[in-house]
């Protein structure tokens, strides 16, 4: 009888080329169906919540799979963190109901952006941010990211070669924060078009860099037009945060 699991991941994407199957690439989805092999000696896929490009990490990337073992839910979450690299950590492991979808059943994602602004650069942790030596104005950012909350079409936002019938959805907030040289911004939404989150980014410190008014900001979302949009942000300053499903 096929059991399905749930697994809750943090990730370090600094050295794989993103979520996905990509053929003699290191992948995240691949480095963990490699070890459920090893575990089961079955053909086992593991389905996640969504894609994250090479180079952006995870903090709670959900994912699952089925499988007839005996094996227990806590075993695999050892054994996986035994033989998984140690840029993969299984945080949860649990045994769900056979309709949970690690995608279908998504409900919200809240994906984190940071940014280190200042005039003199950081060598730690320079694989968890964006550099950015101009200064911000970050008032005008918030202002600008005002105009993304709400139902509409992200199209001016979405990469090239996303896989996507629609592009409209709903995003529920779009904040920044700041403390000391940290601009961290977050935003939440029922889901995200191929790189939206770093297109967003890119725009938007458009706008805090004074190339662009929170007005025309507005118009670039309205325009459905990529090429009007800034720059995609570079992929190692961005973070999935969290994906919340129906409590039921």
């Amino acid at each position: 009888m096929l059991t399905n699991f749930k697994l809750t991941i943090e990730y370090d994407g600094s050295a794989f080329h993103g979520w996905q199957i990509q053929p003699g690439l290191p992948t995240i989805q691949n480095e963990i169906q490699r070890i459920l092999k090893t575990m089961t000696q079955e053909e086992i896929k593991i389905y996640g919540s969504g894609r994250t490009d090479a180079g952006v990490h995870a903090l709670a990337q959900v994912a699952h799979f089925s499988c007839d073992t005996r094996i227990s839910a806590e075993r695999f979450r050892i054994a996986l963190n035994l033989m998984l690299p140690p840029g993969i950590v299984i945080k949860d492991c649990q045994k769900v109901d056979a309709s949970f979808h690690a995608r279908y059943s998504v409900k919200k994602k809240t994906y984190r952006y940071s940014i280190f602004n200042s005039a003199t650069p950081r060598s730690i942790g320079r694989n968890y941010f964006w550099f950015i030596p101009k200064p911000l104005d970050i008032q005008a950012m918030q202002a600008a990211a005002n105009h993304l909350v709400g139902e509409m079409d992200y199209k001016s936002f979405e990469g090239t070669g996303s896989p996507r019938t629609s592009t409209v959805r709903h995003i529920d907030r779009a904040d920044f924060q700041t403390k000391d040289n940290w601009v961290i911004f977050e935003i939440s939404a029922n889901g995200f078009l191929k790189f939206m989150v770093r297109n967003i980014v890119g725009t938007l410190v458009d706008v805090g860099l004074g190339k662009l008014t929170p007005d025309e900001f507005r118009a670039i979302i309205q325009s459905k037009d990529r090429t009007k949009a800034g720059a995609t942000a570079p992929p190692q300053g961005l973070f999935l945060v969290k994906v919340d499903y129906d409590p039921s």
